[in-house]
């Protein structure tokens, strides 16, 4: 069950299992989010923002179980709880624009708080800093959103 929900759903043993390495799979959980944040969107921004601390809940728990092999490239529930995070109320190219923001300070971990948030211990760490870089992509989606 935790290999399942870390891995969300299979979407993070993809890249691994078609080209042997799991470099990029955050960015296929992430897309993965993506959709389903969308989905939930249609609703309501609250569902997404629900759907948000689910995920983010059940991946510092499913994560957690695997924190001492570091954070595993296919562990993608985190980048899963970020990507909810970074769309709440978004549609469109704002939530496009959420994206790539997220992917980019999840991946570089330049912007402020991102890495410290990883040096927390366990699935904390996993989780805690897509959960910031979360937060970046959502200030750069609604700016956009707000532009535009």
């Amino acid at each position: 069950m935790h290999r399942l929900i870390a891995s969300w759903f299979g979407s993070g043993l993809l890249l691994g299992a078609v080209r042997g390495s799991d470099r990029g799979s955050g960015t296929v959980g992430a897309a993965l989010a993506l959709v389903f944040s969308l989905a939930f969107g249609a609703i309501g921004w609250w569902v997404q923002a629900l759907a948000a601390v689910i995920v983010a809940v059940v991946a510092v728990w499913s994560a957690g179980h695997f924190a001492e092999d570091g954070d595993p490239g296919w562990v993608v529930v985190d980048e899963a709880a970020g990507m909810f995070v970074a769309t709440i109320g978004l549609f469109g190219w704002s939530a496009l624009v959420a994206f790539f923001v997220f992917r980019i300070a999840d991946i570089f971990k330049q912007t402020p708080g991102v890495s410290a948030a990883e040096s927390l211990p366990g699935g904390w760490g996993i989780t805690a800093d897509d959960l910031v870089a979360g937060l970046y992509g959502l200030a750069a989606g609604w700016a956009f959103q707000l532009i535009t």
